[in-house]
């Protein structure tokens, strides 16, 4: 085990570092952070930030020497960093276990060998791979590397748009994956130690807007068999990686519902937010347990909740008034330090819990909307 007092790496700047920062912190352990950014949300509560590229050599050098242990805070870190510090230092998660989650085509065949259903996909590798796909039309054809929160992908309905599609995305690897007829989506966080003992959080239903995950509502209003389904899945997934750390398994329901594995963070997750308030261990602490070896802390939900995040849209006219969400007692804001609001950037999240899901879900979106209302006024007094 290694003991609060000591020092942990963090490859990576943003808001999921940020909270892993601030709950290793709270352990007793310190922080040094390697990222490019100067002014990194991560790097501004860290104990100590090195800015510099994640593979300069020097800097994982320097970051080898202090630290007893090192983690990632998103998945497309440089596998060759992983490696190196994984000479010096324990590293959690590896990159081989990181390696599928980072390219869709390596995923979509990793979680079918291990017997979890997907939607019907197939490769496509170079525009003439698209010939004889009309069965998988309409569809969403994805660039197999670098895409998230809806960005490198399209929807398509012919082959001359998948084509026409295949171009915009730099005719660089992809998954047509047809789309279905879906009733909800669900995720599960999971963490594995190195002992290979593991535990789920609760299943998180989530809403959606424009590809990036709006609301979270925990528990899921699903039947438990297919909580259990979800959940059980989520530890195959963990288990067949061999992989150490928290990771997060996305799911679709369909309309008959059958459930699908959608994806693979190999990192915590933003539908996990949630369990910083409502949860025995939230997910950033649990990542701090599983890297320092420490025993896995208990998942139990204290009541249901409903998680919202704020994207840039709301500082339209300023910044929000946070009064609308702090006013609820029930409530919890998350702002994660990003010094300029766009359109789209996640700025922060609220979690609000409640005796039960419908009390939890009715304030969350009753603030929520409080807030678009005067971010949507105060556009229109600039315009």
């Amino acid at each position: 085990m290694i003991s609060p007092g000591a020092w942990l790496g963090l490859l990576g700047g943003g808001q999921l570092g940020r909270m892993f920062t601030m709950a290793a912190q709270s352990m007793g352990y310190k922080v040094v952070v390697l990222d490019p950014g100067s002014d990194s949300p991560a790097g501004s509560v860290a104990d100590d930030h090195i800015a510099a590229d994640y593979l300069d050599p020097g800097a994982l050098q320097e970051l080898a020497s202090r630290c007893a242990a090192a983690t990632t805070e998103f998945e497309n870190v440089p596998a060759a960093a992983l490696r190196f510090l994984a000479q010096h230092c324990v590293v959690s998660p590896s990159a081989d276990s990181v390696a599928v989650a980072q390219d869709r085509i390596a995923e979509k065949d990793f979680l079918t060998s291990a017997g979890i259903d997907v939607a019907p996909y197939r490769a496509v590798h170079r525009e003439l791979d698209l010939e004889g796909m009309t069965a998988l039309l309409p569809g969403i054809l994805k660039r197999s590397r670098l895409g998230y929160d809806g960005k490198g992908q399209a929807r398509v309905t012919t082959l001359e748009e998948a084509r026409a599609a295949f171009s915009r995305l730099g005719a660089q690897p992809c998954v047509l994956e047809r789309v279905l007829r879906l009733e909800l989506e669900l995720s599960v966080v999971v963490a594995r130690g190195f002992d290979g003992s593991v535990v789920t959080w609760p299943v998180a239903e989530n809403q959606h807007a424009h590809g990036i995950l709006d609301v979270s509502i925990v528990p899921a209003r699903i039947p438990a068999t297919l909580s259990e389904q979800a959940r059980a899945a989520a530890v195959t997934v963990a288990s067949r990686l061999d992989y150490r750390g928290v990771l997060c398994v996305e799911f679709f329901v369909l309309r008959d519902g059958r459930l699908l594995a959608n994806e693979i963070a190999p990192r915590p997750h933003n539908s996990g937010h949630y369990t910083i308030d409502a949860c025995v261990t939230s997910q950033f602490e649990q990542q701090a347990r599983v890297l320092c070896g420490v025993p896995l802390g208990a998942t139990q939900l204290h009541c249901p909740a409903a998680m919202v995040n704020l994207l840039g849209e709301l500082w339209a006219g300023g910044e929000p008034r946070w009064e609308h969400v702090l006013r609820h007692p029930g409530a919890k804001l998350h702002l994660y330090g990003k010094a300029e609001a766009r359109p789209g950037r996640k700025m922060g999240h609220f979690t609000v819990l409640a005796d039960t899901v419908e009390a939890a879900l009715g304030l969350a979106l009753e603030a929520k909307s409080l807030l678009l209302s005067e971010a949507q006024a105060g556009r229109l007094r600039s315009a």
